[in-house]
């Protein structure tokens, strides 16, 4: 399932008040005359910093203690009830969120370093004796033998959307370890090795544009263009960047940028949309946009030519927030404090569990928590109230990896106790860019990423 998004919302949808009916027996008080009610304790439960360390400890789980046993790698989803659903599974963009997830865990004290070494050094093994594609890894690969899982019937080859996401954590693993121990720098240049091995340029098919899959059974069948806006820039950055099969300028101008017609002047609650995202004009797609071609590439002070990713990024979160503030139709516990719209598993009119890009135009009551919780750096206020709401029914909501990926509050609080590799893994990344900057700093610094942004014609911090 292609970039799915979002956990964080159902959280957010349980908050119940009462109300005096009147009936009871009048008398004479016998309080005094200036006594007042005693006021509600609207304190949270929890402070602030305490929440986000937990957050950030719960969800660093997914990643460590349920991440697939013969890889080290992330498991595309993980169900509590049913683990042996699906066990070998591995998804390569989460596996990506999961070597930055790990970096946190060794700067919040989860696990040690050493301990961090050792499980990378099994990820990147894995990695490299995995089926590659001219470079790129297919969406799936199978834990036990490294071979490609077929996604679709025409995806069974490279998909260069998830070798991206999967690339920015390998930047992220050779700037943290390049200066360490002997066996840390052989980290660092082996995650270095790993992501210049990959053909950005064959994904062009000699075009000017970038092509998400090829596959040595289907070729280019799928014939599917990198177009913007919405999650693939981050593609786009990283064949910039590469130093051995580097796209031109062009192929970005034409591809991500359309040739300029990407962005919009539509606004919403009076936030300019800046960028079209199509067929969801003027409210916006699904959060995850917003997520995750920034995990490691800063938005802040990023431009091109024609927009401010910044900003790009911050009103579509704040629009997100007001259509679910506003909750033009009505849904249970939809406000202030429950709100989150992204690509996420959901809930069929069966009751069933399914998986839905959910936005303001595809909104169908319900919430998926990574949508607030990832959206922290751009709407830090807005997301944590998210967060504590969500903490406030952790009884429904929090599960052995951090929040669950979905909830109802419309639906009596239907709950999807499971999780998604591409759910969780924004969630403890964001949050630590809040709060440090840390995956910020670290792909920032890289000189490749560098060399990538100005070849583009990008201005960055």
């Amino acid at each position: 399932m292609k970039k799915v998004l979002g956990h964080l919302f159902y959280i957010l949808l349980l908050s119940s008040c009462s109300s005096n009916d009147g009936t009871g027996p009048i008398g004479v008080s016998e309080l005094p005359e200036d006594s007042k009610e005693e006021p509600i304790d609207e304190t949270p439960l929890i402070a602030d910093e305490d929440l986000l360390d937990l957050t950030q400890e719960e969800t660093f789980k997914y990643f460590w203690d349920f991440a697939e046993t013969n890889s080290g790698a992330a498991r595309e989803r993980y169900h509590p009830s049913n683990p042996s659903n699906d066990p070998l599974t591995v998804t390569t963009g989460g596996t990506g969120f999961g070597l930055m997830a790990i970096l946190v865990g060794v700067e919040r004290g989860f696990i040690t370093k050493d301990q961090a070494v050792v499980r990378l050094g099994k990820i990147l093994g894995f990695l490299e004796s995995a089926d590659r594609f001219h470079g790129a890894w297919p969406h799936w690969l199978d834990g036990s033998s490294g071979q490609v899982k077929p996604f679709s019937a025409l995806d069974d080859g490279g998909d260069l959307v998830e070798t991206a996401f999967l690339a920015q954590g390998l930047i992220c693993i050779k700037e943290y370890f390049k200066n360490g121990s002997i066996d840390e720098k052989a980290l660092a240049d082996k995650a270095d090795e790993l992501w210049k091995g990959v053909e950005w340029d064959w994904y062009t098919q000699n075009k000017n544009a970038l092509y998400w899959h090829w596959s040595p059974n289907h070729n280019f069948e799928i014939n599917f263009e990198l177009k913007g806006y919405n999650e693939v820039l981050i593609a786009y950055i990283m064949a910039a960047a590469s130093p051995d099969y580097s796209i031109t300028k062009e192929v970005y101008t034409n591809g991500w940028a359309s040739n300029g017609n990407f962005t919009s002047a539509e606004t919403k609650y009076n936030l300019p949309l800046l960028v079209d995202h199509a067929g969801n004009s003027p409210y916006g797609g699904p959060l995850f946009w917003a997520h995750y071609s920034y995990l490691g590439l800063n938005p802040k002070s990023l431009s091109d030519a024609y927009v401010d990713y910044w900003d790009v990024s911050v009103n579509h979160s704040k629009i997100n927030y007001l259509y679910c503030e506003e909750n033009p139709k009505n849904y249970t516990d939809y406000g202030e404090d429950c709100w989150g719209l992204t690509a996420s598993y959901t809930r069929n009119n069966d009751g069933s569990l399914g998986y839905n890009a959910h936005s303001p135009s595809n909104d169908t009551g319900v919430i998926s928590p990574t949508a607030a919780i990832s959206s922290m750096p751009y709407t830090p206020e807005e997301s944590m109230r998210a967060l504590h709401y969500f903490y406030k029914n952790k009884d429904k909501l929090l599960g052995p990896a951090g929040f669950y990926d979905a909830f109802s509050p419309q639906n009596n609080f239907w709950v999807a106790e499971a999780y998604l590799a591409i759910d969780q893994g924004p969630q403890i990344i964001m949050i630590e860019n809040y709060r440090s900057g840390l995956l910020w700093n670290l792909f920032m610094q890289n000189e490749e990423v560098q060399n990538g942004l100005t070849k583009l014609g990008f201005s960055f911090l």
